[in-house]
């Protein structure tokens, strides 16, 4: 190696030696008339090195130093190095590669320049330590979630990425075929149908680190392309599955943080809306829902006489806080969410409200409803009444916006959601279920009996981790028996000749023995942007995409020459007027 030691590791006990660094120059300044003092960087860390000042080194040089490892005096410590009691004297500099002005500093400072910029000098901005340390934590959750599944005995399979185009699920990358032209494959929004094959084909166990693409709108949690632990099992319920998964997880974060977490506890879709109004519950924070449409059953309160739920969050101190601005905000919110409207009501002496609405509780009514919220004077009440659904959502919405904590911040809450509905709405054209996840998930065992007879309210053996309010991954126990997927295709108004021809392939193969089987898969970015103490997933991405979709230090996606779309059969529209 050209160097003896990283730029990070010297300490008092190689005083003394002669050690040869390499880096970049974080930083040069100006000591008397013959010094200088430069500092050398690499992704360990800065060591200060003492120069003759006819060094012409600037920021950003690469260089080779080579110099005798020396205590500095107590009055020159820098404790806020890891090297800051010793420096490097008697040096020699070699410049490896000049550098010119970086368009942003290389430090902290970076983060407050326009993100498009970092992008567009990626290579320079992956220089900083924040960068440097994520990317490292990427590293460490990929090779611990590995190192799980080789344990418990999984075999890592790569599945293509080149497949066939499927109707379902997000929206596909499309790849034109050159030997067939007017034909395409599709980028794989996930390996699902190639592991349920591996397990027809007897592998038992399969795992993967696996690269998904989806066509979708980006946000601070999804990218056009990213990596999933991808798992499937043979001969498992869900038990099995969710224990193999959370091994995996665990490891994870025990390897970032040094601490593992305590074993993940459980709660059902339903329970999950009825207390936290929402599917991905964020567990760091109190402000749970209350069931009140007991207290408004003979009300004689018009917006809540014909109502089929009504539920209400406190706000500890709220009336306060909250004026006629806020909570008009707050009204809008929830309307936008879908509520017809929200009622407010600020505790006063711990036993009346102040609210325009308040002269239509009664007091029976106010103090069941004081009791069951467990209010006191100064709280705030908020309570929605709607269907089922449009209340526990609008509440869940509320809450996050109330009192949600930034997703890196606080306890790393994890929990298993699980018993998800297997169809959820009706599709307004057809009439019939809309599924839940996808057409092959399994009922569960003690559902069967109303597929046909009460198709909404079966349940599935599916399931979602949830971290921190964001859904690192889903899974379920798939249909293994062509019996009953039948009757699921036909519940969603899907014919043996179009199940055929739209899963034919895919179907084929369960015909010759099919092992019961499950399987799960998490998004690794989310996992490590959470542990790495991020809130976008492209903090812990070498080159990821900004919201636009446009790379904006490739150009990409770029447009290609008249040949390369001649040899693909393919023939561009004229621009949109």
């Amino acid at each position: 190696m050209m160097r003896t030691h990283r730029c990070g590791e010297l300490r008092t006990e190689h005083v003394g030696r002669q050690v040869t660094l390499t880096g970049w120059v974080n930083r040069r300044r100006e000591h008397g008339e013959h010094l200088a003092f430069v500092d050398i960087r690499d992704y360990s860390g800065i060591t200060q090195v003492v120069v003759d000042n006819s060094v012409d080194v600037r920021s950003e040089y690469v260089i080779a130093v080579t110099g005798v490892v020396t205590a500095r005096t107590p009055d020159t410590i820098n404790a806020d190095l890891a090297t800051g009691e010793i420096e490097l004297k008697e040096c020699s500099v070699e410049v490896l590669s000049a550098a010119e002005p970086p368009p942003f500093p290389i430090d902290e400072r970076a983060d407050n320049v326009d993100e498009m910029i970092r992008l567009k000098y990626r290579y320079l901005d992956l220089r900083r330590s924040r960068m440097q340390r994520n990317l490292r934590v990427r590293s460490q959750v990929n090779a611990a979630v590995r190192q799980a599944m080789y344990r418990q005995d999984f075999v890592e399979v790569e599945t293509p990425m080149l497949m066939p185009s499927t109707p379902e699920g997000a929206r596909e990358f499309l790849v034109p075929s050159r030997q067939k032209p007017g034909n395409f494959y599709a980028l794989p929004q996930s390996p699902q149908l190639y592991k349920q094959l591996l397990m027809v084909g007897g592998l038992d166990r399969y795992f993967q680190v696996a690269r998904c693409l989806r066509d979708e709108d980006l946000r601070a949690d999804r990218q056009y392309e990213f990596m999933q632990l991808d798992l499937e099992m043979s001969f498992a319920a869900v038990d099995d599955v969710l224990g193999a998964a959370e091994v995996s997880v665990l490891d994870a974060a025990e390897a970032v943080t040094g601490v593992r977490p305590d074993a993940v506890p459980r709660i059902t879709w339903h329970e999950a809306m009825n207390r936290f109004g929402s599917d991905k519950p964020d567990l760091r924070f109190d402000m749970e829902l209350v069931e009140l449409t007991p207290i408004f059953s003979d009300t004689g309160f018009k917006a809540f006489e014909t109502a089929e739920s009504i539920k209400g969050i406190k706000v500890p101190g709220g009336a306060a806080e909250y004026g006629r601005n806020k909570l008009d905000n707050l009204t809008d919110q929830a309307k936008s969410s879908g509520a017809k409207g929200m009622v407010w009501l600020k505790v006063t002496d711990g036993s009346t409200f102040d609210s325009p609405v308040a002269k239509f509780i009664s007091e029976s009514e106010t103090a069941a409803l004081i009791a069951a919220t467990d209010a006191v004077a100064g709280d705030l009440l908020l309570l929605i009444a709607d269907d089922w659904m449009t209340t526990c959502e609008v509440l869940g919405d509320l809450r996050n916006r109330i009192a949600r904590p930034p997703v890196s911040e606080g306890p790393y809450r994890y929990v298993w959601v699980v018993e998800f509905p297997l169809f959820v709405g009706v599709d307004a054209t057809t009439g019939r279920p809309k599924p839940g996840h996808h057409a092959f998930c399994h009922p569960h065992p003690d559902d069967l009996d109303l597929l046909e007879t009460d198709p909404m309210s079966v349940r599935a053996l599916a399931y979602d981790l949830v971290l921190n309010g964001w859904e690192l991954g889903s899974g379920s126990i798939r249909i293994h028996d062509h019996r009953l997927q039948r009757r699921v295709f036909e519940l969603l108004g899907i014919d043996e000749e179009e199940a055929d021809r739209r899963f034919g392939f895919f179907l084929e193969p369960f015909k010759y023995g099919a092992p019961p089987h499950g399987g799960f898969a998490y998004g690794l970015e989310r996992l490590a942007a959470i542990l790495a103490g991020e809130e976008n997933i492209r903090e812990v991405i070498a080159f990821p995409k900004p919201q636009s979709g446009l790379d904006p230090m490739t150009g990409a996606p770029s447009d290609v020459d008249t040949a390369q779309l001649n040899e693909l059969g393919i023939r561009l529209l004229p621009p949109a007027v």
